[in-house]
C-alpha cells in the first residue's frame, strides 16, 4: 500500500508537468491546435485527481483548505465524460489552480516532513 507522500509527490510531479507544458503554450494553441500537449495536460489532470482519491479521509480533513472533492471531481469529469471535455476549464485549472495546488502540496509536504524534489 502507497503512503500519503508517494500520493503527494505525484500529485507535485503532475503539477509541475504541467507547469512546464503551458510556459510557452497560448490559449488558441492549446484549444486549437497543439492537442498532443494538450492530451498530455489533460492525463497529467488526471494523475493528479487519481492521486487525490487514494489520499486517506482523515489527512484530507487536516487539510481541508485544499479542494480535495473539487480535484477527484476533475478527473472523474475528464475520464467519464471524456468525449465532452471542456477545454476551457481544462485551460483555466493548468494555467491558474495548478500553480495554487502545486505551492499547497510543497507546503503540506514541509509540514509534514517529507522530502521533495522539484524537477529543476
Amino acid at each position: 500500500m502507497k503512503t500519503v507522500s508517494v500520493y503527494l509527490k505525484h500529485i507535485l510531479e503532475a503539477c509541475e508537468k504541467v507547469e512546464m507544458m503551458v510556459q510557452d503554450l497560448d490559449k488558441e494553441d492549446f484549444m486549437d491546435k497543439d492537442w498532443i500537449t494538450r492530451e498530455a495536460i489533460l492525463r497529467q489532470l488526471e494523475i493528479i485527481g487519481e492521486a487525490v482519491k487514494r489520499i486517506p479521509n482523515e489527512f484530507k480533513l487536516k487539510y481541508s483548505e485544499v479542494s480535495w472533492k473539487d480535484i477527484s471531481g476533475m478527473r472523474d469529469y475528464l475520464v467519464h465524460e471524456y468525449f465532452a471535455v471542456n477545454y476551457e476549464m481544462a485551460w483555466e485549472t493548468a494555467i491558474s489552480d495548478i500553480p495554487k495546488l502545486k505551492k499547497k502540496i510543497v507546503e503540506i509536504a514541509l509540514k509534514e516532513n517529507i522530502k521533495i524534489s522539484l524537477i529543476p
